[in-house]
């Protein structure tokens, strides 16, 4: 079953997965679209920021290290661009640093989720709290 954007028409919600371990975009991926969304993947910063820009998703998930401009590298530009400053963003990280976590939340991120704590099916299972939320609704 397709999870469809808020605004009732019947599109999927389109996903950005910004993860640069393939066997680990691989997973999340395979569950996300499992449960009827769309997902577009890319491995660095650079990339993300350029897809985006072009066609906001509906949502972003973000890895922190990434080859080239980092996770939060990247949410510091997606905020400072019109086009990309309400964009919603969940950082997926390896990393449980609380200076992460703070200026995950300081740019605006709507989670902060560690890998190795939430399985692909739970992360999938909270998009629809966060689809449902007003702050992502008017975003």
């Amino acid at each position: 079953m397709a999870h469809t954007r808020s605004d009732q028409s019947s599109e999927a919600l389109r996903l950005l997965l910004v993860e640069d371990d393939p066997e680990v975009a691989a997973m999340y991926r395979f569950r996300l679209e499992l449960d009827g969304y769309l997902v577009e993947q890319v491995f660095d910063g650079e990339s993300a920021l350029q897809r985006a820009t072009q066609d906001p998703p509906d949502l972003v998930f973000l890895d922190l290290r990434l080859p080239g401009m980092g996770g939060l590298e990247l949410l510091r530009a997606l905020r400072a661009s019109e086009a990309t400053r309400t964009l919603p963003v969940v950082i997926l990280t390896a990393h449980d640093e609380p200076e992460l976590r703070a200026q995950g939340a300081e740019l605006g991120a709507l989670d902060y989720l560690i890998k190795s704590q939430h399985a692909p099916g739970e992360v999938a299972s909270r998009i629809l709290r966060w689809v449902e939320d007003p702050a992502f609704r008017s975003a």
